[in-house]
């Protein structure tokens, strides 16, 4: 049985599905949905799209919002978004990232206490945003913030910051992000963890258990691809933590194998000086080339520690089975030789390009083993139609927590 809540707080029962959950005698529920930054349509913002198809209601929050109206039209029709003051700072798209440290004062100046409920999507900030006791507000975490807790020293590496002045300026800077979201860790009802592997992270760094739900992956847009081209492929933002030079320096120690670097990113300059001739680069793709170039690899190889990997689940809905590092949200995605009968990729145990080249060697000499019918079946796992059902059920229990939380004062 679901639960209705009015903008009073007060719940009854209902019939199922989230609205009805939210919806009050007097129209549509109002939810907000509050989302750390939209600089492009990734992961992220493909749950955000998705939760806004379940709340007809609902209104966008986000600090940085640069989404092109075509993606807008698309998956935000009609759904009305509000950025933070900093979003119109000249030429801000390219330093936006920088202002990492005043986000969370400017997350607490949104007001969304006059919503009836709030849903925040968060690897950041999201979570922090200031609501009433009787609000309810569920948390999809897509991961705690990365930078400021155990992969802090990787980022800083990566960043060349040692314990100079600049250094130790963001060593500070960290310092105090951690016990801002620290304090804000308790402030939704029911936090919901993208992978089980951010599940495990959110129960070390908040001491909270959190219920898993995958995002959700179009496995329907296109058809199965049997036919393989003779390269290799890997996807992502070129970002440091993707980890996508150890790919390059393994596919540069195997100038006979051919590698696609498909995105774009930060990295994008450092990484096509690194790379040898036997490595492209197509930079961003439209969907429909993305798909077809992802589709036809032998493998998508990643060396990256995803939180879950939407780019890696989508993989394997096109019938490419992954070469994928062995920590993260790969785990629940690939399944692996001994453990499944139908194995669609392989997990290897360390970040090394030597690693990663002995894996791309053994998965050449087993690749019979790899069928793109069992990719596509296992991707059929984390179908959108099986994330609305489990957000709609996780909201319910969401609003029972907040009415048990007000009656017992606390």
């Amino acid at each position: 049985m679901n639960l209705t809540v009015t903008p009073s707080g007060m719940t009854t029962a209902s019939a199922s599905g989230l609205e009805a959950i939210l919806g009050s005698p007097g129209g549509d529920p109002r939810v907000a949905l509050v989302h750390d930054w939209c600089p492009s349509f990734r992961g992220g913002e493909r749950v955000l799209a998705e939760l806004s198809r379940l709340n007809h209601g609902c209104e966008v929050f986000t600090l940085f919002d640069f989404l092109p109206d075509e993606v807008k039209n698309e998956h935000f029709s009609g759904i009305p978004f509000h950025t933070s003051i900093a979003d119109h700072l000249p030429f801000v798209e390219r330093f936006y990232r920088s202002l990492f440290f005043a986000c969370p004062f400017l997350i607490e100046q949104f007001d969304v206490t006059e919503f009836d409920a709030v849903i925040s999507s968060s690897a950041a900030f999201a979570r922090g945003v200031l609501t009433r006791p009787d609000q309810p507000h569920m948390c999809y975490v897509h991961s705690p913030m990365r930078y400021a807790w155990d992969e802090q020293f990787s980022y800083l590496q990566q960043g060349r910051m040692g314990y100079g002045p600049k250094g130790l300026l963001f060593r500070y800077f960290l310092h105090r992000m951690r016990t801002w979201d620290t304090r804000t860790a308790h402030g939704p009802d029911l936090m919901v963890a993208n992978s089980t592997f951010v599940r495990s992270r959110i129960r070390r760094i908040y001491g909270r258990d959190a219920e898993v739900i995958f995002p959700p992956v179009e496995v329907e847009e296109v058809e199965t691809r049997t036919e393989k081209d003779d390269y290799f492929v890997t996807a992502s933002f070129l970002a440091p933590y993707k980890r996508t030079d150890l790919v390059i320096t393994a596919f540069n120690a195997m100038p006979e194998k051919r590698l696609v670097v498909v995105g774009d990113g930060q990295q994008s300059k450092h990484l096509r000086a690194l790379a040898g001739p036997n490595i492209t680069f197509t930079g961003y793709l439209p969907r429909e080339a993305y798909v077809k170039t992802v589709g036809s690899a032998q493998a998508l190889v990643f060396a990256g520690c995803e939180d879950f990997g939407i780019a890696l689940a989508e993989a394997q809905a096109w019938g490419t089975p992954l070469i994928a590092f062995g920590r993260g949200g790969a785990t629940d995605i690939v399944q692996p030789p001994g453990k499944s009968a139908r194995p669609t990729g392989i997990l290897f145990g360390r970040q090394t390009a030597d690693v990663i080249k002995d894996a791309v060697a053994w998965f050449g000499d087993n690749r019979a083993m790899f069928t793109s019918a069992a990719c596509r079946q296992n991707a059929l796992r984390f179908r959108p139609e099986r994330f609305r059902r489990e957000i709609d059920d996780a909201f319910a229990r969401t609003v029972e927590l907040n009415r048990q939380a007000c009656s017992r004062g606390a």
